[in-house]
């Protein structure tokens, strides 16, 4: 972050070639004039050239900004006027601007089109989005072995029983349904004897 100064604006004679889509299969070309702004940058002291933001700088490092491109030359020129008189009410008061020394010494931005918030924002929905697909996925997969599990863990335990020999103790001790019924009718019959008998 730096403080720039307004030294000079001025709308360049050369106009700058463009093109624009007017149809499905058509595209038109036009121009659109330049509005070159020069600033004192007060991190160097020096004469810079004035970006509107990092964008304008790769399509054209001699402009301030990229209009739309249109074929109607009097609504650009009407447009680069204005923005132009709007700078030049600063009236030399100077105003933020960035200065990325590395990249472009002799350039600076107004605007800064990808600031780390916007970053940060375009990359927070996404990376939280992928996070809950895997976290879902990976539920899915535990539910899945913990199912397997289960099943090879009951089946074992089945299996095991299937193959364990009763004991003959055990059979002794176990009456059977004929045994319990049969000692069951003589206790009835002498209950209804004695019942009988006191009658």
């Amino acid at each position: 972050m730096s403080n720039c100064t307004l030294m000079r604006s001025e709308i360049l004679d050369d106009w700058v070639d463009c093109s624009f889509m007017c149809g499905v299969d058509c595209r038109g070309h036009a121009k659109y004039p330049c509005l070159q702004v020069f600033v004192n940058l007060s991190y160097t002291g020096k004469k810079t050239v004035l970006h509107y933001n990092d964008e304008a700088i790769q399509v054209n490092p001699k402009c301030f900004y990229i209009p739309k491109c249109l074929r109607d030359r009097t609504e650009l020129l009407a447009e680069a006027e204005k923005i132009k008189n709007s700078l030049l009410r600063s009236n030399g008061t100077p105003f933020n601007c960035f200065y990325i020394p590395g990249k472009k010494p002799e350039d600076a931005i107004m605007y800064k089109k990808y600031t780390l918030s916007v970053v940060v924002h375009c990359l927070f929905w996404p990376t939280l989005m992928l996070a809950g697909g895997a976290l879902i996925v990976a539920l899915v997969k535990l539910t899945q072995h913990l199912s397997r599990v289960c099943t090879s863990y009951s089946l074992a335990h089945e299996d095991t029983q299937a193959l364990t020999p009763v004991s003959e103790e055990s059979q002794e001790r176990r009456p059977g349904k004929l045994d319990q019924l049969l000692r069951w009718r003589p206790n009835q019959q002498q209950i209804q004897h004695t019942s009988l008998s006191e009658g």
